[in-house]
């Protein structure tokens, strides 16, 4: 008696299940799949000039030329070059004091539009309009306020009898590096102060009036309870402060000195530039650019490692 064809057909075993099928149901292959994009394109247009740019900063290229390898000789010539040193020094001089400013000016201006009731949106979104205007916009605006002749400043300074203060903010070498910290300052007030308004509002109101109550005044509240809080929001601020006034000061640079008068005003991004397009040294430029990268990460690695390991204590 023959069995019925149901009963004597027998189902695939799992071990004869296609490869392809069974990456076909796995959610790890669908997320590689979907990441591949993105991968592609990282790897074209960020891991690829990477490391092809590393192994320029190790030749000697005009651009036109064939690139003919030195090792380490743009690096050991760096150590050298007075001009770089001294765009290094301004990079940092830059650094220190936009790091400063940015932060204890955007904490008070955030203090403070923490406060205010009236036209609070308005307030906010004119505190902000900075930070949406270009580069190139608000160093011909401020290239105007420094004027010399007729520029805004100078005509404020003699309208209120500080005339022998005037002085030609972007030509005198002493004071022109800071003329044009200030504009950046300017510009990434708004934004900075917006993230520590964030990190304000998340603050419970009880600490305060529990403080209020126990007769703390407002400079003990601001350092007893605002400050402590605010740790992971100030670090957040610096590191953006850091590796901005580090790596996107070119524009302002450019457009308000064109890091003159004498490199007064140079930094490592114009310095590199130059290098590069004006002086036709590929590879010293690119190994310029290494050099800032690895001294800002590990400026960056230890400013991590010490908010891992330590507190802030009053």
């Amino acid at each position: 008696m023959a069995m019925p064809a149901a009963l004597t057909s027998k189902s695939p075993a799992p071990s004869r299940v296609s490869l392809a099928r069974r990456l076909g149901r796995s959610d790890g292959f669908v997320a590689a799949m979907m990441m591949l994009p993105a991968g592609i394109l990282f790897a074209l247009f960020f891991l690829w000039p990477f490391v092809s740019g590393f192994w320029l900063s190790f030749q000697r290229w005009d651009g036109f030329s064939d690139p003919r390898f030195i090792g380490f000789g743009n690096y050991l010539r760096l150590m050298k070059d007075g001009v770089f040193l001294l765009a290094l020094k301004n990079s940092f001089i830059f650094v220190i004091v936009s790091i400063l400013a940015k932060n204890i000016l955007g904490l008070a201006l955030a203090l403070l539009l923490n406060r205010v009731t009236f036209m609070r949106g308005f307030i906010r979104a004119s505190v902000f309009v900075p930070v949406t205007i270009s580069f190139v916009a608000a160093g011909l605006l401020w290239a105007w306020i420094y004027n010399p002749v007729f520029g805004l400043l100078n005509a404020g300074l003699e309208f209120v009898g500080l005339a022998s203060w005037k002085r030609s903010w972007l030509g005198d070498a002493n004071v022109a590096l800071y003329a044009v910290i200030v504009v950046d300052v300017w510009k990434w007030l708004g934004f900075h102060a917006v993230i520590y308004l964030a990190g304000l509002q998340t603050i419970p109101s009880e600490l305060y009036e529990a403080a209020r109550i126990d007769g703390a005044n407002a400079r003990r509240r601001l350092w007893h309870i605002t400050l402590p809080l605010m740790v992971p929001v100030i670090f957040i601020n610096t590191i953006l402060s850091l590796s901005g006034a580090f790596v996107r000061n070119f524009d302002i640079v450019h457009v308000l000195t064109q890091g003159g008068p004498n490199h007064a005003t140079e930094v490592v991004i114009t310095a590199m530039v130059k290098a590069a397009f004006t002086n036709s040294q590929m590879g010293y430029a690119a190994a310029m650019g290494y050099a800032l990268f690895v001294l800002v990460g590990s400026i960056c690695a230890i400013l991590v490692y010490w908010l891992g390991r330590t507190r802030f204590k009053v």
